[in-house]
């Protein structure tokens, strides 16, 4: 009888859980995803065969089997598992789990598998209190986090660690989800009468980003929601059933730099439409503002330069409007000046400019200053001699210099023969050819 009553409190259980949790895969052979590093032959597949797990740390996007794929791999090396959240455990619940993992092997002579969920919301003591055992084998930690672990974790655990990058579900790999949950009577949907259109899941699979457990929830709820039988799971109801997303964005973390760096890249290589959509998913996040203007009008000058000379009085007129504007109204301004800057033609060659410059400056020989180029505006000076011999460069009739200003023959700047740096390239030769004595 007690039989009896555990099975159905169990089902009662199951049936309690959301669809994502409840057709969860039961082995590695149906686990979907990530077959860069589990595929046959991959990394980790290698790692469960040689049962030398050692320390993980999976780290990607929500939804894409981090805590699933640590409770088959306790299931695959027999481990026994154990999982705590670092937003609600202290040092305290750690050392605990810590020491009843040292009791299994002791007495058991069976390792423990940690999790740890959101592992880099661990401080500095919590992380270092995981080494010890970390490095004696006591356990086999897993650590899960969204953040990236180079910034977000102390450099002694990741070194310790083999870190295993999770990428979001293809469009193949959510449908496969989508219609087993469909067909699986028993932990999933398939007691229900549902006829699923191809464009209802086809923008399910679109909506989810990836993300297997929204593509899931999104699909339980229109079906639980329907009166009807059968269910004819059209478009209208998948669009009722998805729910609007978190845009996930950390204004301090990996997201910031990603995105900024996407933004910058996609402008430089003059596609205003990617920049347009790396401008709004950085608007939508709660990026700052005054962090996106004063980026475009370093790229104004890194990029652009000479090329268009007006797209640093635009990008700097740009930041000054969005000073004073605000959100919501600077959106307008802050994609006109990313379309400007797309589309205007670019160079990079004051940028290599610079850098060579002071490359020689730190590293080749320190050139004095010319005495003919010395301040001679002091009582002194003359005497010094400095400023002796200078010629002043607008009583030449062309109005160019031919003394020398360096001492060594150097060229800095190399214009392009884009945009306005065409015609630049074009005076710099004649002055060259001037100073030269050609």
């Amino acid at each position: 009888m007690s039989n009896l009553f555990e099975s159905i409190e169990n089902d009662h259980r199951l049936q309690a859980q959301p669809l994502a949790a409840r057709i969860r895969p039961r082995s590695l052979q149906e686990f979907v995803g990530q077959s860069h590093f589990l595929g046959e032959g991959r990394l980790l597949r290698r790692l469960i065969r040689a049962d030398r797990l050692g320390s993980l740390i999976f780290y990607g996007p929500p939804g894409t089997g981090k805590t699933t794929l640590a409770q088959l791999l306790a299931q695959e090396t027999k481990s026994k598992y154990c999982t705590l959240n670092a937003i609600s455990s202290g040092v305290k619940e750690l050392r605990s789990a810590l020491e009843l993992a040292d009791n299994e092997l002791a007495a058991q002579g069976r390792r423990t598998l940690l999790f740890i969920d959101e592992i880099h919301r661990f401080n500095r003591s919590q992380q270092d209190a995981l080494l010890e055992h970390v490095e004696n084998g006591v356990v086999s930690l897993v650590g899960a986090t969204t953040a990236n672990p180079f910034f977000a974790l102390n450099s002694a655990l990741t070194s310790r660690s083999t870190i295993f990058q999770f990428e979001p579900l293809n469009a193949d790999e959510i449908e496969q989800l989508l219609l087993r949950a469909l067909s699986d009577r028993q932990r999933g949907l398939g007691h229900y009468d549902v006829q699923l259109r191809p464009d209802a899941l086809q923008a399910l699979v679109d909506a989810c980003d990836g993300d297997a457990r929204r593509a899931l929830g999104a699909l339980e709820v229109g079906v639980l929601s329907s009166q009807s039988q059968p269910i004819v799971f059209d478009l209208a109801l998948a669009r009722e059933s998805i729910q609007r997303k978190a845009i996930e964005y950390d204004a301090t973390g990996d997201s910031h730099y990603d995105c900024a760096s996407a933004f910058i890249k996609s402008i430089r290589g003059s596609d205003a439409d990617a920049g347009l959509y790396w401008l709004a998913r950085m608007l939508e996040g709660g990026e700052d503002v005054r962090f996106i203007a004063r980026r475009l009008v370093i790229l104004a000058s890194e990029d652009i330069g000479n090329a268009d000379p007006q797209a640093l009085q635009i990008a700097v007129a740009g930041m000054q409007a969005c000073e004073f504007v605000g959100l919501p109204e600077c959106q307008l301004t802050l994609s006109q000046l990313v379309t400007y800057l797309a589309c205007a033609p670019k160079s990079n060659a004051a940028t290599v400019a610079i850098e060579a410059a002071r490359r020689d400056v730190r590293e080749g020989t320190v050139q004095p200053v010319p005495r003919h180029l010395k301040d001679r505006h002091y009582s002194g000076a003359v005497q010094l001699g400095h400023g002796d011999g200078y010629h002043y460069s607008h009583e030449a009739p062309d109005g160019i210099g031919v003394q020398d200003y360096l001492s060594v023959p150097k060229q800095y700047y190399q214009p392009t023969d884009r945009g306005f740096e065409q015609e630049l390239q074009v005076r710099l030769q004649a002055i060259r050819r001037a100073r030269s004595g050609e």
